[in-house]
């Protein structure tokens, strides 16, 4: 599907579009097909309702890592360990800027101290267990074990001018949506910092031994190439980890030493429509890209949808997340993933247009996702008719609208995909029985 010839900036004249309500001809003419489980069993309270969990079990973190602490506080442990606190910067530089934990790679480190150096600041966080890469070489699926065993996935994509990292905030998820694959088994754990920065600097490593497709030649003197946009839209509910996952952006963007020196505007963070969160997030005052998973305007399909709903209405988040436009100035993204016969009704296209036009114009960009098919499955994407139906009646009502160009459904690793499933639970076990 080419999204190129499914953007339009008004309706086209032959097909004049009108607006249309649930109770409609046209809403007719189409089932509504509800959202249910499908070879899983949803975790429910016992009044029947999908169980949410919002905080992380009480289970052991890894050992502190460099990359979880600032470099005042990567100064003071090395002066704690007898060592000039001018140490930290280079063990830092070794980790951000060379991509290693490898003592005998630190040649500038005293030799005598190397091994307890890299001992105490660099811990074992992601061991590698399987890579899948796409034919064209373009994306890569990762999935790394983590030290108590856990699974975890990540999503390096090369595109045009710049390489995206799709990294994980959690190990499993809590919000329990009945359409994505990551939630089916909870939420296992929070993500430590180190172990979210870790993905990042791994890729990187990739990227700079030639393994991601299409790697431009780089002249003398230019800058490797190297991650330049992440999206925290793996594993987890990224602001139900918030202390950790800001933390980690405050690596990603710090310069080197201390951190990766990115660019804040190259990060987005998405939710499912933690409001509270939300509105912390804006005051974070960082210039990152909000994106809000909403995939349907009325609470009624949104409660069954996306079960934080239920805590959380639709008007009530799309205020946090037009309030997070008015503090920072950032316009804000609404992903839609398009699911046939569902949500993708013309009418609720209207209906989004409309509450995103109540709140103003300018403030938000909206990108449906079409969903992976499964034959036989009720979740399957929407046809191409009714693909370019919904992005007309959006665009028509003035709402900047560009279908998503997803990546990476041939290895699984398409937005909802990333799950460990038995088979890399059983790959990882012996991983690491292997040693």
């Amino acid at each position: 599907m080419d999204p190129n010839k499914l953007n339009h900036d008004r309706a086209p004249e032959s097909t004049p579009l009108r607006k249309t309500r649930p109770r409609s001809a046209d809403a007719a003419a189409r089932p509504q097909v509800r959202p249910k489980a499908e070879g899983w069993k949803q975790i429910a309270d016992p009044d029947g309702r999908p169980t949410l969990q919002f905080a992380s079990p009480r289970v052991k973190q890894p050992a502190t890592h460099l990359a979880d602490l600032t470099l005042e506080e990567r100064e003071a442990k090395v002066v704690e360990l007898g060592v000039p606190k001018f140490r930290a910067k280079q063990l830092s530089k070794h980790y951000f800027e060379h991509r290693t934990t490898d003592p005998e790679q630190m040649t500038d480190l005293p030799k005598d101290r190397r091994e307890e150096l890299a001992a105490a600041f660099f811990p074992p966080l992601l061991t590698e267990v399987k890579r899948l890469v796409t034919d064209d070489g373009d994306t890569i699926k990762f999935l790394w074990r983590l030290f108590d065993g856990a699974l975890v996935e990540s999503v390096l994509m090369r595109y045009p001018g710049r390489i995206t990292l799709c990294v994980s905030s959690q190990c499993g998820c809590g919000m329990n949506c009945p359409f994505c694959a990551t939630g089916q088994a909870g939420l296992t754990r929070n993500m430590s910092t180190a172990e979210i920065l870790d993905q990042i600097v791994q890729a990187n490593r990739v990227i700079a031994e030639g393994g991601l497709g299409g790697a431009r030649r780089v002249a003398q003197g230019a800058e490797p190439e190297r991650v330049n946009n992440i999206v925290f839209m793996g594993m987890g509910e990224p602001l139900a980890n918030y202390k950790r996952v800001m933390n980690a952006v405050h690596r990603m963007i710090a310069p080197s030493p201390e951190g990766l020196g990115m660019s804040a505007r190259g990060i987005t963070v998405s939710t499912v429509g933690l409001a509270p969160a939300i509105r912390k997030l804006a005051a974070e005052n960082i210039p990152i890209t909000f994106a809000l998973s909403l995939h349907a305007p009325d609470d009624q399909l949104r409660d069954e949808l996306i079960p934080v709903n239920s805590r959380w209405k639709v008007e009530e988040v799309l205020d946090a997340a037009y309030h997070y436009y008015e503090t920072t100035g950032r316009r804000v993204s609404i992903e839609y993933a398009l699911i046939k016969d569902m949500n993708d009704h013309g009418w609720r296209a209207d209906l989004l247009a409309d509450k995103l036009n109540e709140r103003g114009r300018g403030w938000v960009h909206v990108n449906p996702i079409p969903l992976n098919p499964t034959p036989g499955s009720i979740w399957t994407s929407s046809t191409r008719e009714v693909t370019r139906e919904f992005v007309d009646r959006l665009n028509a009502a003035g709402i900047p609208t560009t279908l998503r160009d997803t990546r990476g459904k041939e290895i699984d690793g398409a937005c909802g995909q990333l799950v460990a499933t038995e088979q890399d639970v059983a790959e990882a076990e012996a991983f690491a029985a292997a040693g």
